[in-house]
């Protein structure tokens, strides 16, 4: 459990890329707020295991969109309910249904079409934030607290020390 949280804390203070780690919680958010147990999450989440991002962001970034999705449910619903009664895209629908395993995407309930909209049209905002609070992470916040004496001597408890070195082996 320990493991993929380590490895993104050193990511944030080493020289991994700023890019795959705004990519990764960007496409974690997008997993994050697509309801679960329909075949877009799935597909989705095969694909993006073979990009090449950080793994540690990634999980963060599902787990804290699932978190965050129920509470913008009314939102998914609002959203998605205007995108599936579109007039010119109806019978694109229609035909949708139609074919075999589409149906298993569950595209046609408004939770999951709202939330497949609003995360994809978040993902370049949300890539650009987190880009942006990396480079405040690297450049201001981690020096400073490194020097902390507060966090010198928390480092010198057992169980502290054991995650802290889990973090500068990963």
């Amino acid at each position: 459990m320990f493991k993929p949280l380590a490895k993104l804390l050193k990511a944030l203070s080493s020289n991994t890329d700023p890019g795959a780690i705004a990519c990764a919680f960007a496409c974690g958010l997008i997993l994050g707020f697509i309801p679960k147990g329909n075949l877009i999450w799935w597909v989705l989440f095969v694909f993006m295991l073979f990009m090449r991002i950080q793994r540690g962001a990634f999980a963060l970034a599902i787990f804290l969109g699932s978190l965050l999705a129920p509470r913008l449910d009314p939102t998914f619903i609002s959203i998605g309910d205007k995108v599936l009664h579109l007039p010119q895209f109806i019978p694109y629908y229609i035909k949708l249904l139609d074919t075999p395993f589409v149906v298993f995407t569950k595209f046609n309930n408004t939770v999951v079409m709202g939330s497949l909209v609003v995360s994809v049209i978040s993902f370049i905002p949300v890539y650009i934030i987190v880009r942006i609070l990396i480079f405040v992470w690297r450049r201001y916040i981690g020096n400073a607290m490194r020097k902390l004496k507060f966090l010198q001597n928390i480092k010198q408890i057992p169980l502290i020390e054991k995650i802290v070195d889990a973090v500068e082996e990963a």
